[in-house]
């Protein structure tokens, strides 16, 4: 199967897609950090560093007896819960969903996976969801819908979102076999180097022999691993961390510490949450924003660990500034989830 991923980002699901087994072709993503990291992993792929509204299917050299799916998911922002302010019709970026539709229409793939946040299935009481199930159908596909949590698909991370599977052929497909045990932040984290707050390693051995299945696949025999990147927080933030115990968040951390904020109690779960090893983390999303922090020592993520939750093995390479990183990391579709779903594609075949 020949693959096609635009708002590929950097990679996430182009990771999946070739672990099970798919030969992705093109990509097509805008953000220029992105594009970058996606041609550092991804050099057999011809990368379209354009604007999807500027990107025309006939350029596409694609072969004929070979089955072709397109896949990607349009910008989410808007349609994420915890951003109220542009769920609505106005916000452009909620339209680009019609670029999607659009190259679908062009390039008529006998596949076809549409991804987004969890949140686009509600947006504006699922207006954006079924006008997207509306155009597929319309095209002649045949419409397998998904939520589907990351966690249950070898991802150490509650993450959940919405995914939209089209066959040409009329196959309705089942949602993918979940893994027989969830992993943890301590599984997944816990053998990487020793760091400190605003760490800037671009490449260290690793502290501590693999100590989980998951550890192992993310090393893949590998002595180093690369983007140890810390965003170097202040000492009043670090002061803050020391007060909050694994599982703990804002709340725990005392009201004298906290009045450069109008109204602490705006604050959401997410902020100031440090991870409990023993579970699956919460969503690495703009992790750097949120101030996650590490479950055992006194400082945010690292580049790598945040990488590490969202499934991307060690020898994935993230480039671009330091804030790029993080970014590109909070956005990915997790790899392990993508694979996922297209290997129960390819089991439908």
């Amino acid at each position: 199967m020949i693959g096609i991923d635009i708002f590929s980002g950097c990679g996430g699901m182009t990771t999946g897609a070739t672990l099970a087994g798919i030969q992705v072709k093109y990509a097509v993503e805008l953000d220029r950090s992105s594009a970058l990291t996606y041609s550092e992993n991804h050099s057999a792929t011809s990368m379209l560093n354009i604007d999807i509204r500027k990107f025309k299917t006939n350029i596409l050299t694609l072969p004929k007896k070979q089955p072709i799916v397109l896949f990607g998911g349009p910008p989410c922002q808007g349609f994420s819960k915890s951003n109220q302010k542009t769920r609505n019709k106005q916000n452009e970026n909620n339209w680009l969903f019609q670029e999607f539709i659009r190259v679908s229409k062009e390039v008529r793939p006998d596949w076809i996976v549409f991804e987004n946040v969890g949140g686009f299935s509600e947006s504006l009481e699922g207006f954006f969801f079924e006008e997207t199930l509306k155009s597929f159908k319309k095209m002649g596909y045949e419409t397998s819908p998904f939520l589907l949590d990351a966690s249950n698909y070898n991802v150490p991370q509650n993450r959940k979102r919405v995914f939209i599977v089209c066959s040409l052929d009329g196959i309705k497909i089942k949602e993918p076999k979940r893994a027989t045990k969830k992993n943890n932040v301590g599984e997944a984290l816990f053998d990487l180097p020793e760091i400190d707050n605003g760490a800037k390693f671009t490449e260290l051995p690793y502290s501590k022999k693999a100590h989980s299945t998951y550890a192992k696949t993310m090393r893949k025999g590998l002595k180093k691993s690369t983007n140890h990147f810390i965003t170097q927080n202040s000492d009043e933030i670090i002061k803050r961390y020391k007060h909050v115990p694994q599982g703990g968040n804002w709340k725990n951390i005392p009201i004298k510490l906290m009045q450069n904020y109008k109204d602490v109690t705006r604050c959401h779960s997410g902020i100031y949450h440090r991870l409990d090893e023993l579970k699956p983390s919460v969503v690495i999303g703009n992790y750097r924003k949120n101030m996650l922090i590490h479950p055992k020592e006194n400082r945010g993520l690292s580049v790598r660990e945040a990488a590490r939750l969202q499934s991307f093995s060690d020898d994935y390479i993230f480039k671009g500034a330091l804030v790029d990183q993080q970014q590109q990391v909070g956005n990915a579709v997790p790899p392990h989830l993508a694979n996922a779903v297209f290997s129960e594609i390819l089991n439908n075949i």
